[in-house]
């Protein structure tokens, strides 16, 4: 009998954008370009739940951008899910402070960005704290180049090494975001977050996600994991399609 590699689980991540303690969502990043879907993020949370969600991926915006702190909004959704499901959190973790913090108020896991880029050994350190399980490294790239503080600076670096340095760390996912596709439904960079997979991370590819089509090319490109927001707010499809869609229905 020839004995073949069970396929890897992928995990769908429904997101909730928070700027102001509203769910929002930003196209390719831009503060001016933001539509408003609703007032109450924990409803938002509660929904994608009952639709089956396991995960959810919230990200203060405010604290991304350096504006102010959603902090009151984002315990709301984690106090509205617990036990149901696990929060992924992101948004401007630059201190081992708001790292511990963040893991402290339910969240699975913590996303690290900018610092990741402009304070290397903050990854390091957070590590030995709370265990690479814990934490992700956000990579946020335009044309394979990393952009940072909620995209408004280019950092420069080459995504892929990034990728290895953290990995090299001991973290063990990345969320890999190509910008100029977020929040413009033209579907994710498969090509650039496999690329990243060659660190030994799990990938999950965040921006661009719009179609049913799109979710199972994740899947058999053998991904991580899949981000999305804006389709799931403009109803081309919903939590329950979506885990349909990537469950692994191949012979």
């Amino acid at each position: 009998a020839i004995l073949t590699e069970a396929p890897k689980a992928v995990d769908l991540f429904p997101a909730i954008d928070i700027r102001q303690g509203r769910v929002v969502r930003l196209s390719q990043g831009e503060a001016a370009r933001q539509t408003v879907y609703d007032s109450d993020p924990a409803a938002v949370a509660r929904r994608f739940v009952e639709e089956g969600a396991a995960w959810i991926h919230v990200v203060d915006l405010d604290r991304a951008f350096g504006e102010g702190d959603n902090g009151a909004a984002i315990q709301s959704v984690i106090d509205a899910v617990a036990g149901r499901a696990r929060i992924q959190v992101g948004g401007g973790f630059r201190t081992l402070e708001r790292i511990d913090q963040g893991l402290a108020s339910g969240a699975a896991r913590v996303v690290i960005g900018t610092a990741a880029v402009q304070d290397p050994e903050l990854v390091g350190r957070a590590v030995a704290r709370a265990g690479g399980e814990r934490l992700a490294v956000g990579i946020d790239a335009r044309d394979g180049a990393v952009a940072v503080r909620g995209w408004r600076e280019a950092g420069g670096e080459p995504a892929a090494a990034v990728a290895a340095r953290v990995v090299g760390q001991g973290i063990v996912t990345i969320i890999y975001t190509e910008i100029g596709r977020d929040g413009m439904l033209g579907g994710p960079d498969i090509t650039g977050a496999r690329a990243l997979e060659a660190s030994g991370a799990r990938v999950i590819a965040s921006g661009g996600v719009a179609s049913l089509a799109d979710l199972r090319a994740v899947r058999d490109a053998g991904l991580a994991g899949a981000i999305v927001g804006r389709a799931l707010y403009e109803g081309k499809f919903t939590v329950r399609d979506a885990l349909a869609a990537i469950a692994d229905r191949r012979p």
